[in-house]
């Protein structure tokens, strides 16, 4: 698993797919998740395109694409249960898969000890 200075997380899946949600510590630091836009399956997004909407009951926020490529899937759940962000921000409530275009892109992103060093 990768992560970004942003608090997103990023697991290559056997299939080339790359799943990206957010880690605990963001879900925590928004507080209560009310609400969540996903974007279209099919959409080709580039690194750092705003792609997911979530609004809490402290703040909205933005999901950026931490990498270029096409969404294949979304976990479309959390638009009806917006707060399963919050009891599961590393598993089932994961945002959306990406194919990516160049996967060495997650090269940029941290490990885990250098992410938890990140956040203190």
């Amino acid at each position: 698993m990768k992560y970004t200075e942003e608090h997103e997380w990023l697991l290559a899946e056997d299939d080339g797919i790359i799943t990206v949600g957010i880690t605990e510590h963001a879900a925590t630091s928004l507080g209560d998740i009310v609400f969540v836009e996903m974007p279209e399956e099919g959409t080709v997004v580039a690194k750092g395109d705003e792609c997911v909407v979530i609004e809490s009951v402290k703040a909205a926020s933005d999901i950026i694409s931490p990498l270029d490529g096409e969404i294949v899937e979304v976990n479309s759940a959390l638009e009806d249960d917006p707060g399963k962000i919050n009891e599961d921000p590393l598993g089932d409530a994961w945002f959306f898969k990406i194919r990516a275009e160049d996967a060495s892109q997650m090269d940029d992103y941290m490990d885990e000890a250098a992410y938890k060093d990140l956040i203190g």
